[in-house]
């Protein structure tokens, strides 16, 4: 009965030693999140189950992290993006400083052409006009002059041209060639026309003459009127033909009114009217020559 019992005890504390070392490895496995919880039967100590293999290295193996840049990285990635900017920033800047307008820059610009003297004359005129790339006798020029309001053809004084220019915003050669369809174009206008044409009458006169030359004027003529009025071949022809040798002030404001004003056949023109002897004589010698 001893042999017995003792048989009993011993297998009853071997199970017993075994169901605690199966607690232990339970609560361990339990501490390192490799079980999962499973329903548990009243009666029961509790049931263990391992987990798979990918779960276990899944709960086991931290998520990776981004790589974060290294202090040499950070300070590298700054200067670049700080290049970056400086450089378009500085090309903005220089781009911004040659549009701008500068006195300087025009006052050199001016000794260009004037040399040691405070006015641009005739060599220095035909220079200034190679570079801009126009002929002296072309419309451009007399416009220009109008906006620097130069009073004697040729010449360019220090004074007309910082004014004129400044008022244009060139300062160099490039600027003001880029200018010169708008200054073409302020012929287009009725109103600057006008003052324009009146203006060319006393730049072209010798400043020491109330009128103006008959060649001179045909010239100026042909270069405000030659290509607007198709009645000018005719007029012209007249002039040359004509005992005039000179036309004054009147006379030349009054060419233009009536080129505005008066149809090509003549039709509307009025005889007894304020126009100067030159045109009532222009009219009648041009119904002849229709005539004949």
């Amino acid at each position: 009965m001893h042999s017995d019992a003792a048989v009993v005890n011993f297998q009853l504390n071997s199970h017993l030693s075994t169901l605690a070392n199966i607690h232990k490895i339970y609560h361990t496995l339990n501490r390192l999140n490799l079980t999962e919880d499973t329903s548990q039967d009243d009666n029961q100590t509790g049931n263990l189950r391992s987990c798979s293999s990918s779960d276990s290295f899944s709960k086991v193996m931290p998520p990776r992290k981004k790589r974060r840049p290294t202090t040499g990285d950070d300070l590298t990635a700054k200067k670049s993006r700080h290049d970056s900017v400086y450089r378009k920033y500085d090309s903005t800047r220089i781009r911004s400083e040659d549009d701008m307008f500068s006195s300087k820059r025009c006052l050199e610009w001016f000794y260009e052409y004037a040399g040691k003297d405070d006015v641009v004359g005739p060599e220095g005129m035909e220079k200034f006009c190679e570079d801009i790339g126009v002929e002296p006798e072309n419309v451009a020029m007399l416009v220009l002059a109008w906006k620097l309001d130069a009073q004697n053809m040729g010449y360019f004084t220090l004074q007309e041209w910082l004014k004129g220019m400044t008022s244009l915003q060139c300062d160099t050669t490039e600027k003001l060639r880029n200018s010169l369809d708008y200054l073409r174009s302020l012929l287009n206008e009725p109103m600057n026309f006008k003052l324009i044409y009146r203006y060319a009458f006393d730049f072209a006169r010798e400043k020491d003459q109330r009128s103006l030359d008959m060649n001179t004027a045909k010239c100026m003529l042909g270069l405000l009127l030659g290509k607007t009025w198709p009645l000018f071949p005719v007029f012209h022809q007249f002039l040359e033909q004509s005992k005039y040798k000179v036309i004054n002030k009147d006379q030349w404001c009054n060419v233009l009114e009536f080129s505005r004003s008066i149809n090509l056949d003549l039709s509307n023109y009025d005889e007894d009217g304020a126009w100067p002897v030159l045109l009532d004589e222009f009219v009648e010698w041009y119904k002849e020559k229709q005539m004949t």
